[in-house]
């Protein structure tokens, strides 16, 4: 039994090393590449967005990055990419659509989901470790790549989950600050092109997040049941 349990917590301990790590990593490099907002139009959204809920202000930052992206660091901090500014810029994307993805990254926040992430990461280590325990005894010399394989469809699921909660967060939080969720259900339609690498590559944003498609009806399915409930108030 001692046996079985000391590679798995010596792979929690590792994963909660990494972690940290990766966090301390991510704030230097955010720090030191990052300037904060400084846009009109979008600065008059995040006002709106931190009226709706009670804040003073709701501080966003232009991380100097090109992948098309945006950030909720795990000190709470919001960046969005200097590629998504760009498209902005460029009249690709809207400024109520960059507003969307603000309130995106917000609901990550609120939603505590970096602090999770925490306990997830060192739950995928020690799961790592405990099916290449078990399958490498059965299939010799590959039973790590699969074990590899079968930890990252976990965390894609656990990511996606995420995703949708946040942007349960941020429909609530666009109709609320009267941005609407039209401009959420737009990007979204966007996004492949976007974030596309390069010719015939899997667009980046889809590696860790739910299919366009399917985040647009789950959002219209969030607005048909919420207009049901303010009908029958």
């Amino acid at each position: 039994m001692i046996k079985l349990l000391l590679p798995i917590l010596l792979a929690i301990g590792y994963g909660l090393l990494m972690y940290r790590l990766s966090v301390w990593r991510t704030k230097r490099q955010l720090d030191a590449n990052s300037t904060e907002l400084a846009d009109p139009i979008l600065n008059q959204l995040t006002r709106q967005m931190a009226g709706a809920l009670d804040l003073p202000r709701i501080r966003v930052f232009i991380y100097e990055i090109e992948p098309v992206n945006g950030l909720a660091a795990p000190d709470g901090r919001i960046f969005i990419t200097r590629g998504f500014y760009q498209k902005y810029r460029n009249g690709e994307v809207t400024a109520d659509e960059l507003a969307s993805v603000i309130a995106h990254e917000l609901g990550h926040v609120a939603l505590g989901h970096s602090r999770r992430r925490m306990i997830d990461f060192s739950g995928q280590n020690a799961l790592r470790m405990v099916l290449m325990m078990i399958v490498g005894r059965f299939i010799p010399f590959i039973g790590i790549w699969i074990a590899n394989i079968l930890t990252s469809l976990v965390a894609a699921r656990m990511s996606r989950s995420d995703e949708y909660e946040a942007d349960a967060y941020a429909t609530a939080l666009l109709i609320k600050s009267g941005i609407g969720a039209g401009p959420q259900k737009s990007l979204f339609t966007k996004l492949e092109r976007l974030t596309k690498t390069n010719a015939g590559a899997v667009p980046a944003w889809l590696l860790s997040h739910p299919k366009a498609q399917e985040r647009i009806a789950a959002i219209e399915t969030l607005e048909r049941k919420w207009g049901q409930a303010l009908r029958g108030a």
